[in-house]
């Protein structure tokens, strides 16, 4: 089958949670900074003259929350690369499992353990139609293979006499039959 290469599920799993990680990071940052620095003075003195301003907050916190985010950027492609394979798993059992049984191995199951979730019903409806074709096809085989033989070796001699058959004759008064008594 020919598709155009795309993004894998595990690269667009990747991305969602890492945006996701990197998003409520932001707006926890977003909060922290509306929530505090609100109540801090913007003028040239700071609180009481003794304290840092806003201007000074915001640029001692800006790199801060920068260096927050990269770090929850890099952690959540990396976490997330490794929990979308970890999540992936049944269905990559899955695949393999229907490639053996596209070249013709019907034996094999998926036989998927662990909690019942979607990967497992799909892996039980699999295995339960794997085993339903396997059943299928030898009864087939067996079916090819009766009629084949049928076709070669009949059941019942036909009813013309052979060239190579024995003539059967009448035996004649007082002549003894094969078993030895007269008729």
């Amino acid at each position: 089958m020919n598709r155009r290469p795309g993004l894998s599920v595990r690269l667009k799993l990747t991305i969602s949670y890492a945006a996701f990680l990197v998003l409520a990071g932001a707006v926890m940052l977003a909060v922290v900074r509306v929530s505090l620095l609100r109540y801090v003075p913007d003028n040239d003195q700071g609180l009481l003259g003794i304290s840092p301003n806003r201007y000074l907050l915001v640029r001692m916190f800006a790199p801060s929350a920068a260096t927050a985010l990269g770090f929850l950027l890099v952690f959540g492609v990396l976490g997330g690369w490794l929990l979308a394979g970890r999540m992936l798993a049944p269905l990559t059992r899955i695949a393999d499992a229907a490639r053996l049984a596209a070249h013709g191995s019907l034996a094999h199951r998926v036989r998927l353990t662990g909690p019942s979730d979607e990967f497992r019903e799909l892996a039980d409806v699999f295995d339960t139609m794997l085993e339903r074709l396997e059943s299928q096809v030898g009864e087939q085989q067996r079916f090819a293979a009766n009629a084949s033989h049928e076709y070669c070796a009949p059941r019942w001699p036909s009813r013309r006499p052979s060239s190579t058959s024995p003539a059967r004759t009448r035996p004649t008064p007082g002549t003894t039959s094969s078993n030895g008594s007269a008729r």
